[in-house]
């Protein structure tokens, strides 16, 4: 599957900049590579929980035409959204929670091929996202912070 290969290509991407991971730089973030690295750790391993923990004969097809849209751009606006509490780094984060995450991460992605083609998990702006659409998803969102790492580090 590609978009599973693009978002292990991802993963790769955030090994990399783990090392940078106390680099700040206010002019693009209010917070530093590591919180950005975290963030989109938590959320690939809360999405394939969510999903794996989901019952697919309540799903029910209420994906919004926003999500549809910026799904179909790989693109995630900056600024727009706050992440829930659940996939929120901890104030101080810490170069050996990126790794332990980042493995789980590299376990999860391949766990996505398994799930039930109705498995989702519930995104408070998109609506229910189906296994058809988690790797797009988590492909933006990751693609979305690892742009600004990028921009952290230049």
């Amino acid at each position: 599957m590609q978009a599973t290969k693009t978002i292990e290509n991802q993963l790769q991407q955030i090994e990399h900049y783990c090392s940078s991971y106390q680099r700040v730089n206010t002019k693009v973030s209010a917070v530093n590579v590591g919180w950005h690295l975290d963030h989109s750790l938590k959320v690939i391993n809360a999405v394939v929980k969510n999903m794996e923990q989901s019952d697919p004969s309540l799903y029910t097809d209420n994906f919004s035409f926003v999500g549809k849209l910026l799904l179909a751009f790989n693109y995630f606006p900056r600024g727009k959204a706050k992440a829930p509490k659940h996939v929120k780094p901890p104030e101080i984060v810490l170069k050996e929670a990126i790794i332990l995450q980042l493995d789980l991460a590299k376990k999860n992605v391949q766990e996505i091929e398994k799930l039930n083609s109705n498995a989702y998990f519930k995104h408070p702006m998109f609506g229910n996202v189906n296994k058809a659409r988690v790797s797009s998803f988590l492909k933006a969102h990751t693609n979305h912070h690892l742009k600004i790492v990028k921009s952290i580090l230049k």
